[in-house]
C-alpha cells in the first residue's frame, strides 16, 4: 500500500469514528460530563435515548485531552435529564450501565428533526450540577427511508379505489341491461335467489340438527 492510499485510509477511519462517537463534552468541578445519542445517526420518529458519561478529571490534562476513565457509579437517584425542544420540555430519569461505571442512559423517542439541548440537573457526589449541553442534531426520517411508504400506500389506496369504482359501474351497467332486456328473466333470477337462499338455511338447520 503507497503513502496516498494508506493517507486515504486512515482519514476515513478517522471520519467514521468521529460521525459515529459525535459527544459533547463538558466539565463541572472535578468531574467530567460527556452526552451523545446512544444510536447515531439519530433520526426522528426512532426509540433512542441520550448516554450521559461522568467520570473524574484527570489533572494536568486539557479538557479536550480528557477520556472517560474512571466513571462515577450511583448518580442515578442524584441526576436527571432536562430535554429542551424550542418550548417543549420533559425530565428523564437515568438507568445505569450495569457493565460500564459512571454510564447512564435516559431513554427517549425524538418525534422532531433539529436541534435538542439537555439540562444535567442534581448533584455529582458532593457537587451540585445545573450545566446545558447540546447532543447532535436529530436528522428527518425520511433521509433513511426507502421505499417511500407514504407515497406507495397513497399510489395503492388510490389504484384500489379507481379499480373498485370500475367494477361498481360494470355492475351498474350489467344490471341495467338485464332490466330492459326481459322483465320475466327479473322474476326468474329472484326465484332462483329466493331457492338458493332457503337451501342455505335448510343446510345451517341440518348442520345444527345433526350437532
Amino acid at each position: 500500500m503507497n503513502f496516498k492510499n494508506l493517507l486515504f485510509l486512515l482519514l476515513l477511519i478517522s471520519g467514521t469514528f468521529s460521525t459515529a462517537f459525535a459527544h459533547t463534552v463538558d466539565s463541572v468541578g472535578e468531574y467530567r460530563l460527556e452526552i451523545g445519542w446512544m444510536n447515531e445517526p439519530v433520526v426522528s420518529g426512532e426509540t433512542n435515548g441520550i448516554e450521559l458519561l461522568v467520570s473524574h478529571l484527570e489533572p494536568g490534562l486539557e479538557l479536550k485531552q480528557q477520556k472517560f476513565d474512571d466513571g462515577v457509579s450511583g448518580l442515578e437517584k442524584s441526576l436527571k435529564l432536562e430535554l429542551l425542544f424550542k418550548e417543549e420540555k420533559i425530565i428523564l430519569s437515568l438507568s445505569p450501565d450495569h457493565n460500564i461505571p459512571g454510564k447512564y442512559y435516559a431513554f427517549v423517542n425524538p418525534t422532531v428533526s433539529g436541534f435538542y439541548q439537555v439540562n444535567v440537573l442534581g448533584n455529582i457526589e458532593e457537587t451540585p450540577i445545573s450545566l446545558s449541553m447540546h447532543p447532535p442534531k436529530v436528522d428527518e426520517r425520511s433521509y433513511i427511508e426507502f421505499p417511500k411508504p407514504s407515497d406507495l400506500t397513497l399510489t395503492q389506496l388510490i389504484d384500489g379505489h379507481t379499480a373498485l369504482l370500475g367494477e361498481v359501474n360494470n355492475l351498474k351497467k350489467s344490471f341495467t341491461e338485464l332490466e330492459q332486456s326481459n322483465q320475466q328473466m327479473n322474476v326468474s333470477y329472484v326465484a332462483i335467489g329466493i331457492g338458493v337462499l332457503g337451501i342455505i338455511i335448510a343446510s345451517i338447520a341440518l348442520f345444527k340438527i345433526r350437532k
